[in-house]
């Protein structure tokens, strides 16, 4: 059974363009990322899935530089991005994270794959965010490469074949068979997303003040000083969420 992490990366972001390359304590935000992502101790491999597009080769450059796998496939269908690179790294759980999540908590990462893998074949996906209590910037999703395959041969929407999994959970629910893992409270109120120079400007922040560029630091550790800071969340608190 191999499980594969693939996060989704490009240059062309719709409200803060570049970012996967903006600095975060003296390196690209994409590489603090992955760096985080190694240390799942349930996942296989590691793919970023990034375009065609030459304007995303630093993109396939910083993957692999983290010891990533780096795939490229269409910008506007992501879908079918992920679908193939599955099948290039001959995945049979499928790990979805999208690059925008520098706060990415290896441990609740493997909380998602160990409960899809903890169901036995009675649960396609499994992930963090139904219900949503983690902090917005924790999120994962896992499924099996079947559903991935079954997705990819069924959605035909725009918003389906550019949104993963929306297909999944928003258009044929009633196909798939899902779990989730939940936080021992709920956290949803706060946002580690990256997604406008506010998210940024916050993330730095924490990075900065809890030492983030020489340790990584568990979820709970972070989430404790988070809590204790309100400052930090009052950084971004007015930036609405845009579904991925």
């Amino acid at each position: 059974m191999k499980r594969v992490i693939i996060v989704q990366a490009r240059m062309t972001s719709t409200r803060l363009p570049g970012k996967v390359l903006m600095d975060l304590a003296g390196r690209p935000m994409l590489a603090q990322q992955l760096r985080r992502l190694r240390d799942c101790r349930r996942a296989d491999a590691l793919v970023v899935a990034t375009t065609t597009n030459s304007s995303d080769d630093p993109v396939a450059d910083i993957a692999r530089a983290e010891g990533a796998q780096a795939f490229r496939g269409s910008e506007t269908d992501v879908l079918s991005r992920y679908a193939l690179a599955a099948r290039e790294a001959c995945a049979d759980i499928v790990v979805r994270v999208t690059s925008d999540c520098p706060l990415i908590d290896s441990e609740q990462t493997d909380r998602v794959i160990q409960a899809l893998e903890d169901s036995a074949g009675t649960c396609d996906y499994a992930s963090n965010i139904l219900p949503r209590t983690f902090p917005r910037g924790l999120d994962a999703e896992a499924f099996t490469r079947e559903a991935l395959e079954r997705m990819n041969s069924l959605a035909s929407s725009a918003p389906a074949r550019e949104h993963v999994t929306y297909f999944l959970l928003k258009e044929r629910p009633e196909l798939f068979k899902t779990c989730s893992v939940v936080d021992a409270q709920d956290n949803s109120d706060l946002r580690w997303t990256v997604d406008t120079p506010e998210d940024l400007a916050m993330v730095r922040r924490i990075y900065l003040e809890l030492g983030l560029d020489r340790k990584i630091l568990p979820y709970r550790e972070v989430l404790a000083y988070a809590r204790a800071h309100p400052e930090l969340s009052a950084l971004n608190a007015g930036v609405p969420q845009k579904e991925k």
